[in-house]
């Protein structure tokens, strides 16, 4: 009788196991994988060399080198992210302080609480008279405020909208002139931070009326 033999199951010939393929990742990363795969290579040119034309010491020093070269140059990139990873693990850490804080980053919009709405300017340069106009969200203007001479650097405002009932958060617009020359301005809308978050190695901060934003938007911690 004649006997069969089983092929493997077609469900995992073939396959690699994820073990297998971190493996294969680590040997391409790993310096010390890298050198080993080199000194066998560096021991089967010497096995096949031509004993009438050797390999010189020069050469095998040379080749040596390399090797050590690229070996620093792994052990330095794997010390590198290891610390960008853990500098982006800190920062959300330290950036846990600022949930339920609120912030200033950059924009026009107007959120009213209590009735009062808050908001922020940046002057680049002392300004002689200082104009603050509110708009609906059609643009149509609601009021204004004159905050008189201000220094360079950033003021703060509020504007009463208890008699505010349109639909919309309202925004607002900045005139500054020093003599007859236009001031600079950047204007400075608040939020509150819900929560902080990494995302590709960066600190991200969700706010409460705004899309996430990355660290580096806000302007300042209230």
């Amino acid at each position: 009788m004649l006997s069969s033999t089983l092929a493997p199951s077609s469900s995992t010939a073939g396959i690699a196991t994820s073990s297998d393929t971190s493996t294969m990742k680590n040997a391409g990363t790993d310096p010390a994988a890298a050198q080993d795969r080199f000194l066998k290579l560096l021991v089967a040119q010497l096995n096949n060399q031509d004993p009438m034309n050797p390999m010189d010491n020069a050469q095998m020093t040379s080749q040596m080198a390399q090797i050590n070269t690229v070996t620093g140059i792994q052990q330095v990139n794997q010390t590198l992210k290891s610390m960008a990873d853990q500098f982006a693990s800190l920062q959300v850490l330290q950036g846990a302080s600022m949930v339920g804080r609120d912030v200033l980053i950059e924009g026009s919009r107007l959120k009213t609480t209590d009735g009062v709405a808050k908001g922020a300017i940046d002057l680049a340069g002392r300004a002689d008279s200082v104009k603050v106009e509110i708009l609906s969200p059609s643009g149509t203007v609601l009021g204004s405020m004159n905050l008189g001479a201000l220094d360079g650097g950033r003021h703060n405002f509020e504007w009463d909208a208890s008699g505010y009932t349109g639909t919309g958060d309202p925004s607002f617009r900045v005139t500054a002139m020093r003599g007859t020359q236009a001031v600079a301005t950047s204007s400075m809308t608040r939020d509150r931070v819900l929560s902080v978050s990494s995302q590709d190695g960066a600190m991200s901060v969700q706010l409460r009326d705004h899309a996430s934003v990355p660290y580096s938007s806000i302007k300042a911690i209230l």
